[in-house]
């Protein structure tokens, strides 16, 4: 039995339950270690990818409100004959989540303006726009900055 794999039963049997047979018990276990200062026993390497997935899961979801936010931008200003209060609710509705995402968690602030990601939350909000409009006759680029989108009283015309 090689080295790794005795480290790894050994920290098993002291956890009880192991990462890949059952998350959640397994989480339980670990926060249980954590309380009681018992660092050693401690599944470090997925404890620090759970870590970065909770930082991925709010990045996660500071692009879908925002791909939900300009879709319904763009169907404010190119379908104005179909404006409505359910549009204007749901706008207001994702910049008041994004303003409590942003201002919980500033480090999302430079998501923001990071071309990469706006580029590919852009096409995330075309393509939401797309399927609720039938339209295709979107911008290839988000003709506004971020921070313009989020302004409460921001409505585009055409």
């Amino acid at each position: 039995m090689d080295a790794d794999y005795a480290e790894y039963d050994e920290q098993e049997r002291v956890m009880g339950t192991s990462y890949e047979k059952d998350v959640v018990a397994w989480a339980n276990e670990q926060a249980a270690l954590l309380r009681a200062g018992n660092f050693s026993a401690l599944d470090i390497e997925h404890l620090a990818e759970e870590i970065e997935d909770v930082g991925k899961s709010e990045q996660r979801e500071l692009a879908n409100r925002m791909a939900v936010l300009l879709a319904h931008l763009l169907k404010w200003q190119y379908q104005p004959g179909r404006r409505g209060s359910s549009w204007q609710r749901t706008i207001k509705e994702q910049r008041r989540a994004l303003d409590a995402a942003l201002d919980e968690t500033p480090s999302l602030k430079k998501s923001l303006t990071d071309p990469k990601w706006t580029s590919r939350m852009w096409a995330d909000a075309v393509s939401k726009a797309i399927d609720e409009t039938g339209l295709d006759e979107f911008p290839e680029a988000c003709p506004w900055s971020m921070e313009q989108a989020l302004v409460i009283d921001f409505y585009p015309e055409l």
